[in-house]
């Protein structure tokens, strides 16, 4: 079950030519695709493009109908082999994943195919996930298209440039053998907008037929001498056909203004941040005219080097716009122009920073400095930008600050992970603290209070493998988690395998919320939903077992806290030789939310009996220790002012964003904390007989209630 369903807006991609399309970026990244004629598509979900594979799954029907090939990967690399089918065979394909943790994955294959080439289109379509908004390591994809020679493309984020993207990225592909990466920004997956449509596309050359008619060409096959030929042939042959085609397309483009003794070169991914700078200083309007003349580099790998020396001719400076480090792009510029004679000043991390995601406040910041040493002139006629820093200072904003103070990322509400970790922290306390090795997913955020677990994180499915070092007879045995989507991922061969074949003594702790639920709730092998496309249902402890595991337990609800503390006790205590895997079950409380709010909405809508559990906190009972939050650090868990005077310290309360999952209750219990927390049951269109014993429940307890405040004393 991914996080939203797009059965609507899939139906836009059967539109045709002339029709206008409307809506986000991804959903045109698709539609473009079909245009092209694309004979298969995979991937692997993951911040930007988590929304492509989702259009991709519910638009099943429409691709089936064209005869395109679409499957979801169970890796990057597996997508990345995928292209596999357009190195022998006129087909065009296109995969996609997260960049630059996806490409690190994928980079294997990637080397080959873009060392063999390919002969038909082939498209990686690349989120790149770089910013303040991301969740990885701070780098580039440019640095593995130079380094393996992959044409990169950076097109303007509106929907009209990255439709024109894909569709020049297949025909440059196939005019160059090269693969073709086409990076999109997290703003251009989102950015919504329109473009007039053309007719969707057959693949030219059927996937059946490249089984019937079969192909070997071993000059294309990475194998002595060939690759060495390979090499020359990126040289000599694809690069230069790469550069006459960019040129004779104009996939670059250059936009005059009046103020042409500077000029700026950037990214076709940074133009809407540097036409809003520009705007700002009212250099530029919401049409796109700009006093400033731009060369928009859409293709940022290859660089077309007489275009730029061209583009900078007669020009006092220019500024060169280029996110993240290292700066390749002015790097390669300094030696364009210096090859060709040209004597302009280039501008670049000398004005905008070296590293860090350039937002309009950067840019105008480094736009001001530009314009300060080279065109001051421009600069006094041009008006001011708000001042960011300023309005930072303002007390309002410093009000503020203070009243929503900022809150480390944290699991959702109800999650069922919450009590693993809570479990892991009794366990803790009562054998001592041990090395923790964490793994990416939703569990990684356990390393942030209240839990504060983890060491080390090293790559999806890697928990286990990053353990590996410490693998030695000891006192305290190391841990490592590792969640069912990095289990499949990478996970069985390189974490569970590797274990078992090297006798490890340490515990390995896998989380089974039954999807990928940190990329959005995709359905893997062990999720236990029905799935008419794709095969689930297939337990992770069978496969941990079928690899040589001896010492394996599952707790199948993992909000019993007690049994989670002990299982983990058991781990750590364990005489038992060889590693110990402990596979936690509950499901995402997400998807679970989403699947059972409709249907139990619609129960009570019909008239249908329904009982929705409620917890809450007796102010009378809770000291206002707060040991219950330490352990839990749930979302719906606060506190608030008890209305006693002779409790100084606030209670605990629970909101109304609570989902009813009981896992305060049951960390209390374990904890053997307190017993202040209630559950209630709300029963939604009660049966005749809970209405009169619910009438008999108020009569009686009203009886008591006024006998008890009769008998009560009063103090004059």
């Amino acid at each position: 079950m991914a996080e939203r369903s797009f059965a609507r807006e899939v139906q836009d991609l059967r539109l045709g030519a002339g029709q206008e399309f409307r809506g986000e970026g991804i959903l045109a990244v698709t539609k473009a695709l079909l245009q092209s004629g694309v004979g298969y598509v995979a991937g692997y979900q993951g911040a930007p493009i988590s929304h492509l594979m989702d259009v991709l799954s519910d638009a099943q029907d429409i691709l089936a109908g064209l005869g395109v090939h679409f499957e979801a990967s169970a890796s990057e690399a597996a997508a990345a082999a995928t292209l596999a089918a357009s190195v022998m065979y006129p087909i065009r394909g296109a995969v996609t994943w997260k960049s630059t943790a996806g490409t690190n994955v994928a980079c294997d294959a990637l080397a080959n195919l873009a060392s063999g080439g390919v002969t038909g289109g082939a498209v990686i379509v690349i989120g790149e996930d770089y910013g303040e908004g991301s969740s990885i390591m701070q780098e580039r994809t440019h640095a593995f298209a130079m380094k393996s020679q992959i044409w990169l493309l950076d097109p303007r984020p509106n929907l009209p440039s990255i439709v024109r993207a894909v569709e020049d990225a297949f025909e440059l592909s196939e005019a160059s053998n090269t693969p073709v990466m086409l990076e999109l920004r997290i703003r251009a997956c989102h950015v919504h907008g329109r473009f007039i449509c053309k007719d969707n596309q057959r693949p030219a050359f059927p996937l059946a037929r490249a089984l019937n008619e079969p192909r070997r060409d071993t000059s294309r096959i990475v194998l002595p001498p060939a690759s060495f030929a390979h090499e020359q042939e990126k040289v000599a042959q694809r690069w230069p056909a790469a550069v006459a085609f960019i040129r004779s397309r104009g996939m670059n483009e250059t936009f005059t203004g009046d103020a042409d003794d500077i000029g700026i070169i950037l990214q076709g991914g940074m133009y809407n941040g540097v036409m809003r700078a520009l705007a700002l200083f009212g250099l530029a309007d919401v049409w796109g005219r700009t006093r400033v003349p731009l060369h928009v580099l859409n293709v940022t790998y290859p660089l077309i080097g007489d275009d730029l020396a061209a583009f900078c001719r007669g020009k006092r400076a220019v500024l060169v716009v280029e996110e993240g480090q290292p700066d390749f792009i002015e790097q390669a510029l300094h030696a364009i122009l210096r090859r060709a004679d040209v004597p302009t000043r280039l501008a670049g991390k000398d004005v905008l920073p070296m590293g860090g995601e350039y937002t309009a406040q950067v840019l105008v910041a480094g736009l001001r400095r530009f314009l300060e040493a080279h065109a001051p002139g421009l600069l006094r006629a041009a008006r001011t930008p708000p001042d960011a820093a300023a309005v930072m200072q303002d007390a309002r904003v410093k009000a503020l600050a203070q009243a929503v103070p900022p809150r480390p990322p944290s699991f959702c509400t109800g999650c069922p992970e919450r009590p693993i970790f809570s479990a892991l922290t009794l366990v803790q306390r009562e054998l001592g603290e041990h090395h923790v090795a964490a793994d990416i997913g939703c569990h990684l955020f356990s390393i942030n209070p209240p839990f504060n677990i983890g060491t080390t994180t090293m790559g999806y499915g890697l928990g286990p493998a990053s353990a590996a070092g410490l693998q030695v007879k000891a006192e305290k045995r190391p841990i490592a988690v590792m969640g069912d989507g990095g289990f499949w991922h990478n996970g069985l061969a390189s974490g569970i395998s590797n274990a078992v074949f090297n006798k490890h003594d340490g515990v390995v702790l896998v989380v089974d919320n039954h999807y990928s639920a940190a990329t959005g709730g995709q359905d893997i092998p062990s999720s236990r939903a029905e799935n008419a496309s794709r095969s689930t249902r297939h337990p992770i402890e069978d496969a941990v077992r079928g690899v040589g595991a001896k010492w394996v337990r599952r707790i199948d609800r993992t909000y019993s806290v007690a049994k989670m503390r002990d299982a983990l006790r058991e781990a750590l205590t364990t005489q038992a030789e060889g590693p110990k895997f402990v596979i936690a079950s509950s499901e995402c409380m997400l998807n679970r939310q989403r699947r059972e709010r409709p249907a139990f909405q619609a129960a009570v809508k019909r008239g249908e009996r329904q009982v929705k559990p409620r917890f809450g906190v007796d102010e009378d009972v809770c000291t206002g220790d707060h040991a219950c939050i330490r352990l839990s650090g749930c979302p719906s868990l606060s506190v608030k002012d008890s209305g006693d005077p002779l409790k100084q310290d606030p209670v605990a309360a629970i909101d109304n964003s609570c989902v009813g999952c009981g896992n305060c209750g049951e960390v209390a219990e374990a904890a053997v904390l307190c017993p202040s927390f209630w559950r209630a049951d709300v029963v939604h269109n009660p049966t005749r007989w809970e209405r009169w014993l619910e009438r008999l429940r108020a009569r009686v307890i009203g009886t008591l209630a006024r006998r008890r405040d009769a008998a009560r004393l009063e103090l004059a």
